[in-house]
C-alpha cells in the first residue's frame, strides 16, 4: 500500500473539480476527526457525514418507549451511549428507574436470569454489525423475563433513500468497513454509484477516497475494496443467515429522515415473546421536533456541526441538546472532542 504521502499526492494531483463523497460510519468520522485528514484533502474534495451513528439514527420515539419500559417497572438494560439520548420526558439518565448499563446483550440476559421477579428489556440499537449477536441470543432462548425493544437499521435502504433524494449532491460513498465485514458489499452492487468499501486508518481513508475519484474520472460506478484485510464481497455468511432465521425487515422512521422501507429489523412471529413492544403494548410514536438541533441535517450530509446555533454553547457533551452530541460516534460529539471548527 502507498505511503499516506503518496496518497495525498495523488488525489491533489487528480482533483480537478468538486467532489463529495459520503461515509456512512461514526468509526470513519472519529478517525478523520482525530488525523486532521480534512486539513490535507485538496480543497475541492469534501467528505460528508451521513447517518453512520446508530444511536444518532434512533428517533425520539423509539427513546419514549424506553422511558415507558422503566414506568412500568422494568429493568432496563442497554449501551452507555444511549442513556443521555433525550427523549419527550427526559432521557434514560434521569428517568429514576433501574437503568443498567451493559457492553452487549449477554449481559442483559444475566441481569435477567439473576432477578427472575423482574422484567428486563434490552434496548437493542446498532446496523447490521450487531444485530447477529442478538440473534444467536435470542435462538439460544433466554429466560421469559428477558425481552429486547429492536431498534435495529440497515444500511442500504438509507443509502437508497439519500441517492433518490439527492439533497446533498454526493459523487459517492465510502461504504462502512465494519458493517460490510458481516454483509459482504454484494447487496451495494446494484447502486449506480461509485462507492468504496474503507478502513479506518488515515491511510486507509486516503485510499478510498483515491479510488473513488478514479472512479468518477473514469465513468465508472462500482464497488471496490480497499480493505481486503478485513472485508470480503460475501461477507458472513453464517452470520447474516442468523439475522434472517431471527428478524424480518420492517418500514422504520429514523431520526432525521421519514420512514423508510425495509430499514429496520424486527423480530419474527415466532419469536414474538421476546418482542418488548408486544409484551407491554408499547406503541412508538412519531415525535415532531420542537429544538433548534439540527442532527437530522447532519444526518443527511447537508450541514456540519458548526452550522448548529446550539454547537458548542447550549449543546456540548456535557449538556447535550441532541443525540449528536451523545453518542462517541456521534459528528458533534466527535467535532468537539476534537475541537474541529470547520471542513
Amino acid at each position: 500500500m502507498a505511503t499516506g504521502d503518496e496518497l495525498k499526492a495523488a488525489l491533489h494531483d487528480l482533483v480537478d473539480r468538486d467532489y463529495t463523497f459520503m461515509h456512512i460510519c461514526g468509526t470513519h468520522e472519529a478517525a478523520i476527526a482525530r488525523t486532521g485528514l480534512r486539513s490535507v484533502l485538496p480543497e475541492k474534495l469534501k467528505i460528508v457525514m451521513g447517518p453512520g451513528c446508530p444511536v444518532c439514527i434512533t428517533p425520539q420515539g423509539e427513546i419514549d418507549a424506553a422511558l415507558e419500559f422503566v414506568e412500568k417497572g422494568c429493568i432496563v438494560a442497554t449501551y452507555g451511549d444511549l442513556l443521555r439520548v433525550p427523549g419527550t420526558k427526559g432521557s434514560l439518565e434521569s428517568s429514576g428507574g433501574d437503568v443498567r448499563v451493559v457492553q452487549g446483550i449477554h449481559k442483559a440476559v444475566e441481569i435477567a436470569e439473576k432477578n427472575p421477579d423482574r422484567e428486563v428489556v434490552f434496548i437493542s440499537v446498532g446496523f447490521e454489525t450487531t444485530a447477529p449477536t442478538v440473534a444467536a441470543t435470542i435462538l439460544a432462548r433466554p429466560p421469559e423475563n428477558f425481552s429486547i425493544l429492536s431498534c435495529h437499521r440497515l444500511v442500504p435502504p438509507a443509502m437508497q433513500w439519500l441517492l433518490e433524494q439527492g439533497e446533498a449532491s454526493l459523487d459517492g460513498f465510502l461504504l462502512p468497513g465494519h458493517v460490510c465485514v458481516v454483509t459482504g458489499y454484494e447487496e451495494y452492487e446494484h447502486f449506480p454509484v461509485p462507492q468504496v468499501v474503507g478502513g479506518f486508518e488515515g491511510e486507509d481513508i486516503l485510499l478510498g477516497l483515491l479510488m473513488l475519484v478514479k472512479q468518477v474520472k473514469e465513468g465508472r460506478h462500482e464497488v471496490e475494496n480497499a480493505y481486503p484485510r478485513a472485508v470480503c464481497r460475501e461477507g458472513n455468511a453464517k452470520a447474516m443467515e442468523l439475522m434472517y432465521e431471527v428478524f424480518e425487515p420492517v418500514n422504520v422512521e429514523w431520526r432525521g429522515f421519514p420512514v423508510i422501507p425495509k430499514s429496520g429489523l424486527r423480530l419474527r412471529p415466532e419469536f414474538a415473546h421476546y418482542d418488548a413492544q408486544k409484551k407491554f403494548g408499547i406503541e412508538i410514536k412519531h415525535v415532531e421536533k420542537h429544538s433548534g438541533c439540527i442532527c437530522d441535517r447532519v444526518l443527511r450530509g447537508i450541514a456540519q456541526p458548526t452550522d448548529c446555533k446550539l454547537f458548542g454553547k447550549l449543546c456540548t457533551p456535557r449538556t447535550p441538546v441532541g443525540p449528536c452530541m451523545v453518542s462517541h460516534e456521534g459528528a458533534c460529539k466527535i467535532w468537539s472532542l476534537y475541537h474541529v471548527r470547520h471542513l
